[in-house]
């Protein structure tokens, strides 16, 4: 990702290094950290902020590092972007988008663009990927770097525990823990399937109600999202629920209650496809490229994993855990090109030859995301 050259707000889950990117690519702004309780405080007082910013010298970034915690003092942001123009610019990030979509919040009319962070990509790992690792225990970069199991482990734990259990609920956006702890597990098992809320309000003993507000919430803090589902006018009856990714693997893990066991191939399958749906996420959000993604399943189970969307450009992408690629892989490329086209059909696979299956275009892992960050595969 490259700094923008004017104020932005910063989005992405606690942990993923958005702060520590921006202490390397602004040494030397101002900085203003509202995680720490004195600092809130301190500027709970928006007379102190504005009187500090207006004795910095032109040119000088400002970053206030988690906003939703505060976000009266966007106010105060808009008052000095209106007062100095851009003699200021400022970093804004947050790790809960809920906070920062009320209506009465101030979101600086335009003048902050919106930038997305992920974990770590492949891009940044370079040589230090290891596709084992991510599937067992996730992109997080204090606990992909971590090298001993047993820390592995507890750091997942701890973040599960202390930030989306403890965190949320201290945030007041659920007042059930014991009922929100019940549904993380289910919903970490349900990971990448299509949602069925009333069978997994039925499984966590809450109402339907409740599980759709609490994906809300995972959705709005930016630990997952939602997945539509592909809804033209074709020949064949589609499903239209949509599926719910966590942001991470080794979360998914960890809320599954599965991480301290050997990783098991039916569970890897689903994490190969959570993880490379994040890579190709993180790719068109930092290259700036745009677009939609949905994926695509007829009632009779023929599916695409995932679909990227320009205009009428399609890409369809299918991810499978399998050292050989079968026929029957290529059927959701074939049956849903019966009635919309595909620039590109492009499989993924863990084995170690490229191959080609007619149209369809099928690379080994590495070599997929080689040429994804080498901006070969999507324009």
């Amino acid at each position: 990702m490259t700094l923008p050259n004017r104020s932005f707000f910063l989005l992405g889950p606690r942990a993923i290094g958005k702060t520590t990117w921006l202490k390397q690519c602004l040494p030397n702004a101002s900085w203003y950290n509202l995680l720490r309780t004195q600092e809130f405080l301190r500027l709970s007082n928006s007379d102190i902020f504005v009187r500090e910013v207006s004795a910095l010298p032109a040119g000088s970034w400002v970053v206030i590092d988690e906003i939703q915690r505060l976000p009266e003092l966007l106010n105060e942001v808009h008052y000095l972007m209106g007062e100095f123009g851009d003699k200021y610019r400022f970093a804004l990030t947050g790790s809960s988008a809920r906070k920062l979509k009320k209506k009465d919040v101030n979101l600086l009319a335009g003048r902050a663009s919106t930038q997305k962070f992920f974990p770590l990509t492949y891009a940044e790992l370079g040589k230090f990927w290891k596709l084992d690792t991510l599937l067992n225990f996730g992109c997080l970069p204090k606990i992909y770097l971590e090298e001993e199991f047993i820390n592995r482990v507890e750091l997942l734990e701890a973040y599960a525990d202390t930030y989306l259990k403890e965190e949320i609920l201290q945030e007041s956006l659920v007042r059930n823990l014991t009922g929100f702890s019940r549904f993380l597990e289910i919903a970490g098992l349900m990971n990448g399937q299509i949602l069925n809320a009333s069978n997994i309000g039925r499984d966590a003993h809450i109402s339907r109600q409740s599980v759709e507000n609490y994906f809300k919430i995972l959705s709005d803090t930016l630990i997952g999202f939602h997945l539509n589902a592909w809804r033209p006018r074709a020949k064949v009856k589609e499903i239209e629920h949509p599926k719910f990714y966590f942001f991470d693997p080794g979360v998914v893990r960890v809320l599954s209650g599965k991480l301290r066991s050997p990783l098991e191939k039916s569970d890897a399958g689903n994490l190969l496809e959570t993880y490379l749906i994040h890579e190709i996420k993180a790719y068109v959000q930092y290259r700036k490229i745009g677009g939609e993604f949905y994926y695509w399943r007829t009632t009779s189970g023929i599916e695409i994993d995932l679909i990227w969307k320009r205009d009428q450009y399609c890409i369809g992408f299918e991810f499978k855990l399998s050292n050989n690629w079968k026929s029957d892989y290529n059927k959701g490329f074939k049956s849903f090109t019966e009635s919309q086209p595909l620039k590109r059909a492009i499989g993924v696979y863990s084995g170690d030859k490229l191959l080609k299956a007619g149209d369809i275009e099928i690379f080994p892992v590495e070599m997929f995301l080689q040429k994804l960050w080498a901006d070969q595969l999507i324009p």
